[in-house]
């Protein structure tokens, strides 16, 4: 019968454990207590408080850590709503960022927000938050060369990311239009040139870190070509393309002042790349690209993009499910970016960056098991969508004429609040029907077979 252990052993080790503001290895954990035990011994007290509830164990055994059990106020969840459920200090955050230009203060860039990060001490996201985003992120147990999962998803997300990434800009194309348009190079009616040539600017970007995944990295090379692609055809200024800018801009609805002196924008453009470099843990490090390439705006423009194009990069790197932006509210991102320019606060981009990792791995790897419930928006218009899938097909449509059908026959279908999500939902849907998953939608086999020919 194993031995039952008295408060005056056990709350030394709870109470040492609740010091940390982290989780901690046993290793730290007997450092700290005070007196230190046998190994053994601490594994059976520890071992024993998260029996008891009083403790979490996280990782494998090798690597396990340890933290007090409370709830977790840093992890975003997904509502019921399939919206992003934030923090309360992102709350705090959109609170202060929402309010009118007048009742916010001007500031300037604070370089010290970057010098005072240290790689690998330093960390934006939490040790559990890390090894969370690493469990629903991994897509093989066997080490491969960098860019080879990229390389199996690679038709997928050159749309998925070039259209959300350029929604998230309010580019007005929408997901089956962007197929179009990248597959068969095809521009949709009605419809700005500058729409046109973003998504095929973000084409080229991606189609950069696949092809080159062995060499691509935070340093010059990567960033200032990752925006010459992304900024193709889109400057006043040919030549500005992938050059660090010589002149003040300006933040639309902020209050923030960028760096205006080339110099220093030269300098901290440096230290940002070699920071991101030394980070060794892959969504530290594309999180911080997040967070400090828009920042900087180191560019005359499209700082924003070649961030989110940017982030992928240690995921590419480590072959991790890639971040696409997949469902991502527009308003959400940029009072996110907001709260980092005026507040130098992180949690919101932080809440916005995991939501959407979680529903990018989702779409791009085979565990959505662990990802919770089933969407509730998809289960509630369950039968909708069945009807327009199954009408598309039958009706033998192209992506054209898809796209038309879809806007006047979805708004009599579904509540005007839910039409936009909704047709997104759809076209995801046509996007990804193949010979082995048409039958959910009750379309038989010699109608898939002529609708097939049309869409291609």
């Amino acid at each position: 019968m194993p031995k039952i252990l008295s408060d005056d052993e056990m709350i030394p080790v709870f109470e040492t454990v609740a010091g940390f503001s982290e989780p901690a290895s046993i290793e730290e954990i007997n450092s700290c207590l005070p007196l230190a035990m046998p190994r053994r011994t601490l594994q059976r007290r520890l071992a024993a408080l998260v029996d008891q509830g009083k403790l979490t164990a996280l990782g494998d055994r090798g690597g396990r850590r340890y933290e007090i059990k409370a709830p977790d106020a840093e992890i975003p969840a997904t509502s019921s709503s399939g919206e992003i459920q934030l923090s309360k200090a992102a709350q705090a955050i959109r609170e202060q960022v929402t309010r009118p230009l007048s009742a916010r203060r001007p500031v300037g860039y604070r370089s010290e927000f970057l010098t005072a990060y240290r790689p690998n001490v330093s960390a934006y996201l939490s040790v559990k938050l890390r090894m969370k985003l690493q469990e629903i992120g991994r897509t093989s147990d066997t080490p491969s060369p960098a860019g080879t999962y990229l390389r199996k998803v690679m038709d997928r997300l050159l749309i998925d990311l070039s259209w959300n990434s350029s929604r998230l800009e309010g580019n007005t194309y929408s997901l089956l239009e962007t197929q179009r348009l990248l597959e068969m190079g095809e521009s949709a009616s009605g419809r700005k040139a500058e729409e046109t040539q973003m998504l095929l600017n973000h084409k080229a970007a991606i189609e950069l870190l696949a092809q080159q995944s062995e060499d691509v990295g935070f340093n010059r090379y990567t960033i200032c070509n990752l925006h010459a692609l992304l900024s193709d055809n889109l400057l006043p200024d040919p030549s500005a393309g992938g050059r660090l800018r010589g002149h003040s801009v300006s933040i639309g609805r902020s209050v923030f002042h960028p760096l205006e002196v080339p110099q220093l924008i030269e300098q901290r453009f440096n230290e940002l790349l070699t920071k991101a470099e030394a980070i060794e843990d892959a969504f530290e490090q594309s999180f911080f690209v997040m967070v400090h390439l828009p920042y900087l705006q180191p560019f005359e423009d499209v700082n924003k993009r070649v961030s989110r194009l940017a982030a992928n990069i240690p995921l590419v790197r480590h072959n991790l499910s890639p971040l696409s932006f997949v469902d991502v509210p527009q308003p959400d991102y940029v009072n996110a970016i907001l709260g980092v320019y005026e507040l130098n606060q992180v949690e919101y981009l932080r809440d916005v960056f995991v939501w959407a990792y979680e529903r990018s791995c989702a779409r791009y790897s085979a565990i959505r098991q662990s990802l919770g419930e089933p969407d509730p928006f998809r289960l509630r218009y369950r039968l909708p969508l069945m009807d327009v899938i199954g009408d598309v097909v039958r009706g033998v449509m192209d992506k054209k004429t898809a796209v038309s059908f879809l806007s006047h026959r979805v708004p009599e279908l579904v509540p005007v609040e839910d039409q936009a999500k909704f047709i997104v939902m759809a076209e995801s849907e046509l996007a990804s029907l193949h010979d082995a998953n048409f039958a959910r939608f009750r379309i038989r086999p010699s109608e898939f077979d002529q609708w097939k020919k049309s869409w291609k």
